[in-house]
């Protein structure tokens, strides 16, 4: 071979290899942008919110006869709180708090009277709200509602208007649309039929049954929420489950399955079915390999309903119970489960329905708008890593009021009411309770810390200075 011949063929063998290295280099940095540029990792997120569930319902929260395998492997698995609160004492402001991150009298949803939205009302969480299945969207979740809804029944107020994809459940609280032949007073509630209530059950914007069978409907919701889980076996789209149940709540029904399996009488056999179903969710989430993936929240929208006796829960040690401020209003079990992620134990540290929003709108990067105020908190490190919660404070409404703030281990309450019947009385100066001290509040310490005393009452005039005055919703009814 020449050397001319010899030379022309090192040259293009060198060219050859440099053509090579350098495709592979930009490969490399095409791959390695484009890693850069990958979204992160997003969670699933189920939200499990039972209704009308005490504090002390629960075996893991100490409950002597109520057993609650599913919950309790959950708890011990993941993060159970001692302070966990609902930002509503009611139904429809305490949803419209866990769905927007906001208190519900940011979005006219929280009054005296009436507390909650009726079959007749013509009001619902405005449009201008954003929900948590909205912002979630926007980072290519799917998303699904399961349950009683209660944040307006006509079609703007729908969950599928709402942000989320499809619906299934009851759209408002299953004691409403109460059939006047029914039987008189408590009979109807102590031997409760379906047919004593006219309820619809909703597919989307459509009734698909009237009066739902009630009996069927904590099995069904199961149903539907592993379903939707089983669709998303792949894992190649994160998605949000609210699964909202009925239950607790009076007319309490149960499937036959679970008649009389419980020590605790009717109130027990409900409470272990929503266990059931809470087992069918994180069994199927382990089977389908998703459990490593999803984030998943079980409480309650409020406290128990003590005044309906034997057919209410009980808030423990907690004083009161549904539609006060005291503890046992707010005050819920609240655990947090999402193994090899979420630092398994036990946590005194405070927490609320408020925080779930911006929770899983940080772990999924999403970034919170900046033209309102959010009232929660991303919890993220107390999850991941047990650092201290960001909350320092909880503001406990009724109506449009502040009846009560805590800060640190104290609550001020400026003013009080049993949450049913009663008057409210004002006190000044405010009563002072040592929480951790004393969670059943009984012992006035506010002669001893004025101090703590003018602390809260001017958070709590800071408070109402961030709140704009908004239409009710609740005040809206139907025409006749």
């Amino acid at each position: 071979m020449s050397p001319d011949i010899a030379l022309n063929h090192s040259q293009r063998g060198w060219t050859c290899t440099f053509t090579r290295v350098f495709v592979i280099a930009l490969s490399v940095t095409f791959v390695a942008t484009a890693a850069a540029q990958e979204p992160p990792n997003r969670p699933n997120v189920i939200l499990i919110f039972a209704d009308d569930l005490g504090y002390g319902d629960l075996s893991c929260y100490g409950h002597p006869t109520i057993r609650t395998p599913h919950l309790d492997r959950m708890a011990a698995e993941g993060l159970r709180f001692t302070q966990f609160y609902s930002a509503g004492i009611v139904c429809t402001p305490s949803r419209a708090a866990l769905m927007t991150g906001r208190h519900a009298v940011r979005s006219g949803l929280s009054e005296e009277s009436p507390r909650v939205l009726f079959p007749d009302s013509g009001g619902g969480l405005p449009e201008s709200e954003l929900t948590i299945a909205e912002l979630l969207k926007q980072a290519n979740y799917d998303t699904a509602c399961v349950g009683k809804w209660h944040l307006g029944h006509l079609p703007q107020f729908l969950p599928t208007n709402q942000g989320f994809d499809r619906y299934l459940g009851l759209p408002y609280s299953n004691d409403m649309d109460r059939v006047p032949t029914s039987p008189k007073g408590l009979q109807a509630f102590l031997d409760p039929r379906s047919d004593y209530w006219n309820v619809p059950l909703m597919r989307d914007t459509k009734i698909v049954e009237r009066p739902a069978d009630q009996t069927t409907l904590t099995k069904r919701y199961a149903e539907e929420a592993v379903g939707f889980i089983n669709e998303h076996k792949l894992g190649d789209k994160p998605f949000l489950l609210y699964l909202a149940h009925t239950m607790p709540h009076v007319p309490l029904f149960r499937s036959r399955e679970f008649e009389n399996v419980s020590r605790r009488g009717l109130y027990g056999d409900v409470v272990e079915e929503v266990d059931w179903s809470v087992g069918q969710v994180l069994d199927t989430l382990r089977e389908t390999g998703l459990a490593e993936n999803t984030l998943v929240w079980f409480t309650s929208d409020n406290g128990p309903w003590i005044v309906k006796g034997l057919q209410g829960g009980s808030a423990g040690l907690l004083r009161d119970g549904k539609g006060s401020t005291f503890e046992g209003g707010v005050r819920e079990p609240g655990i947090a489960w999402w193994p090899g992620t979420v630092k398994p134990g036990v946590t005194t540290e405070l927490g609320s329905t408020l925080d779930i929003l911006p929770t899983a709108c940080a772990m999924a990067g999403v970034e919170l708008p900046k033209d309102r105020k959010y009232d929660g908190y991303d919890l993220s490190s107390l999850l991941k890593n047990g650092e201290a919660s960001p909350r320092h404070e909880m503001f406990y409404y009724r109506g449009q009021d502040v009846f009560a703030v805590r800060q640190g281990p104290w609550k001020a309450h400026f003013t009080t009411q049993i949450g049913y019947g009663g008057q409210p009385e004002k006190h000044d100066p405010p009563v002072l309770y040592n929480v951790e001290l004393d969670p059943s509040e009984t012992t006035n310490m506010a002669k001893d810390h004025p101090d703590i005393i003018a602390r809260l009452t001017d958070l709590a005039e800071q408070q109402k200075k961030t709140i704009e005055k908004v239409p009710s919703q609740l005040a809206i009814k139907l025409p006749e």
